[in-house]
């Protein structure tokens, strides 16, 4: 379960690819420290990531206001080792192989900061988890 650099890779997948997806994906590049192949997309891309998700992130240190929302493609889910799919239901494309997971998550569309901070926080939470199964960090490592 690695890509040629010997790290596992992650997509991860909801409609638009502008909150859930974005904030998750975010969240695992600062988390696992480069040990992590981190993709990102949508089966129906918004025009621009959510402003209140953008907004929520940086009062945590992390900026996403940069990032664009893409589109979800065949070749996205081949090259990954995990797809998580965040309210996308049956858009994704199923390889043998992959393995699948649903992160059932409020949809922050249309929503305030104030509602998108609780979905921030659980989002954190399950990447947290899901580095500690996938890519671990080796003894001795700065934490």
């Amino acid at each position: 379960m690695a890509d040629s650099s010997g790290k596992p890779s992650v997509l991860f997948v909801c409609v638009h690819n502008a909150g859930r997806s974005q904030m998750a994906a975010a969240w695992l590049t600062d988390l696992a420290d480069g040990r992590v192949e981190v993709r990102s997309a949508g089966s129906n891309p918004g025009e621009a990531v959510n402003p209140a998700a953008v907004e929520a992130m940086a009062e945590v240190g992390i900026d996403i206001s940069a990032e664009t929302p893409k589109i979800l493609t065949v070749d996205a889910v081949k090259e990954s080792d995990v797809c998580i799919t965040m309210g996308c239901g049956d858009t994704c494309p199923v390889f043998p192989g992959k393995r699948y997971l649903d992160w059932k998550l409020q949809d922050p569309a249309g929503q305030g900061v104030e509602a998108v901070r609780p979905i921030r926080d659980e989002i954190k939470t399950l990447v947290e988890n899901l580095i500690a199964e996938i890519a671990p960090a080796k003894p001795g490592a700065q934490a």
